[in-house]
């Protein structure tokens, strides 16, 4: 009985060490199983789980979405968190007396490059909320009410592809580059949306108080 009991414990034990780990998920979609050493402002230090005694690995914090910790709180990470120098280097060969330090190349700058540009031209460049925009007001005008119909359903759309207005066809054959746009023209849509639906709303307020004023 006391080593079936002492077995139960060891297995208990044995799977409660398993799941003590830290999961890092890159921006890629890979997930690292790994002991975090050290979170600074730019980069992360740690060692793969499955080989404690081994390397310590950096990583920019620019290429990471989350960090799970084994307690099973998370860290999120901005998309605009920049990579530091050192994390940019090449790797570091170790001494006899001390485990190597290996720098993982920033394989997802470039990605994040093209992300962060599809943002600014999105912002900058998209126009097609014109007509979405227009309808919303025209209605909201009649009735703040009804004309938050079109407002919810024109936000919530995402904006077509050939009403995106991007400086260059060519940019959006990168998936990267596509993705910010998007986002940052829906967004834009949105915003435009709602500001003429406000201004719908404020006008109504505007005649309303005149008419209760006379």
């Amino acid at each position: 009985m006391k080593k079936f009991l002492l077995t139960i414990v060891s297995t208990i034990t044995l799977c409660s060490a398993l799941q003590a780990q830290d999961v890092i998920t890159k921006r890629t979609g890979e997930k690292v199983e790994a002991k975090v050493l050290e979170v600074s402002n730019s980069e992360i230090k740690y060692k793969r789980f499955s080989h404690q005694d081994g390397p310590t690995y950096i990583l920019p914090k620019s290429e990471i979405t989350v960090i799970t910790y084994e307690d099973k709180t998370s860290e999120v990470f901005e998309l605009d968190s920049q990579p530091s120098p050192e994390a940019m280097a090449s790797a570091k060969v170790a001494t006899p007396d001390a485990p190597a330090v290996v720098v993982e190349p920033a394989l997802a700058t470039s990605g994040l490059d093209m992300y962060a540009k599809g943002q600014v031209d999105g912002k900058q460049y998209y126009d097609g909320y014109k007509a979405a925009g227009t309808g919303t007001l025209i209605v909201s005008l009649l009735s703040p009410i009804v004309g938050l119909v079109p407002a919810a359903i024109s936000s919530a759309v995402s904006p077509k592809e050939e009403n995106w207005d991007a400086p260059a066809s060519q940019l959006l054959q990168d998936a990267d580059y596509k993705s910010g746009y998007k986002k940052s023209a829906r967004k834009k849509k949105a915003g435009k949306v709602w500001t003429n639906w406000g201004i719908g709303l404020g006008v109504n307020l505007v005649l309303g108080l005149i008419i209760a004023a006379q």
